[in-house]
């Protein structure tokens, strides 16, 4: 589970801390450049018994001309702590929807973010280290880890990990999708991110990614992040958070280049490849319906 820095006050439930548990598929849909205003809006949009979903918009301004362009989006997904205990879960109090329509299409999405999250804890995998002497464009070749010890400052208050879990995600998928093309690659977007466990300070993490799918212009990569105690020897290392990123190989005018194929060696890669595709027919065609119903 990770962490954020929110503390919430509640009438009759005293105070407590959102810990965040998972943040839906983003898109980065435009760049943000230096001397733009970045505006950001968040709206609580569901509240179940024990979690609440948090809309997150984020509007780039080009203070010359005064053009505005929506340049990223996702929902948040966070569970109230106790400040007293933080193991211990609180009450959420609910909210007043606009129509029967909003509560309903809000419960949908609850039930499905927590049916995949069930699904992802469960097929928890190893990872393998890459052979030695991989070929270029294999899945051992650009499979890339980074480890990192928690320190007080990617804490909260309450010595759980705050934003560094994805900033370290991230650019381990970065290094991925750089050694896979050997040119200059850009986050297209990041598939849900599950924060299965919490890591407290004093932690090891190894953050580590892989590619499972590569179309003509997009990489696909999965990132695991695993925590263990460097105080506590006996205690053994657990799975933390997990994501796919979506990457794209740009020129030097930031036009898309081809991925080079991936070259899949075995049934495993060859199961994750196809489950890779499958993302990525979907997420094509959610776009496409999207980009129709705004026509």
């Amino acid at each position: 589970m990770h962490c954020g820095h929110a503390t919430l006050q509640y009438t009759g439930r005293g105070r407590c801390m959102a810990a965040l548990v998972r943040v839906e598929k983003t898109e980065f849909l435009f760049p943000v450049f230096i001397g733009e205003v970045a505006h950001v809006t968040a709206e609580i949009t569901y509240t179940s018994t024990h979690s609440l979903e948090v809309q997150v918009q984020v509007m780039s301004e080009n203070i010359l001309t005064g053009v505005k362009k929506l340049a990223n989006k996702a929902a948040l997904w966070y569970v109230p702590c106790s400040l007293k205990n933080v193991d211990k879960i609180m009450d959420v109090p609910p909210i007043k929807y606009a129509s029967v329509e909003q509560e309903e299409l809000g419960r949908k999405r609850y039930g499905a973010q927590k049916m995949e999250r069930q699904e992802t804890k469960a097929r928890i995998e190893d990872v393998v280290p890459p052979p030695p002497n991989p070929g270029q464009h294999t899945v051992g070749f650009s499979q890339s880890s980074l480890i990192h010890l928690v320190g007080p400052s990617d804490c909260t208050i309450h010595n759980y990990v705050h934003g560094v879990t994805m900033k370290l995600m991230d650019e381990v998928a970065g290094i991925v999708a750089a050694r896979h093309c050997s040119t200059n690659i850009v986050t297209a977007s990041v598939d849900a991110i599950n924060f299965h466990r919490k890591i407290i300070k004093g932690c090891v993490v190894t953050v580590t990614g892989r590619l499972t799918f590569a179309s003509n212009k997009s990489m696909e990569i999965e990132v695991f992040v695993d925590a263990s105690s460097l105080m506590e020897a006996g205690k053994e290392k657990y799975r933390a958070v997990s994501a796919f990123f979506t990457y794209i190989s740009l020129d030097k005018a930031n036009k898309a280049l081809p991925v080079p194929p991936l070259k899949i060696d075995g049934e495993e890669e060859k199961r994750r490849f196809e489950e890779g595709n499958a993302r990525y027919l979907q997420s094509k065609a959610k776009r496409l319906a999207e980009k129709e119903r705004q026509e």
